[in-house]
């Protein structure tokens, strides 16, 4: 049976999306679905974190660095 995952959806900058991609590239723990280069469905429950995240990688103590 399918299972229903309540997402929103956010629409940004190509750079944006590719610093969520990439953190959602370790545990595909946020990402429902990417539609196209500026959209993606991200889970609800995720969002939050997500934000952290990003906050992170802007701020400079960032994921994209260590790897």
């Amino acid at each position: 049976m399918p299972k229903a995952v309540k997402g929103v959806l956010i629409e940004c900058d190509p750079s944006i999306k590719a610093i969520i991609l990439k953190i959602d590239q370790e545990h595909h723990d946020y990402i429902v679905e990417d539609l196209d280069d500026q959209t993606l469905v991200i889970k609800e429950s995720q969002l939050p974190r997500l934000k952290e995240k990003l906050e992170e990688a802007r701020s400079g103590s960032s994921i994209l660095s260590s790897k």
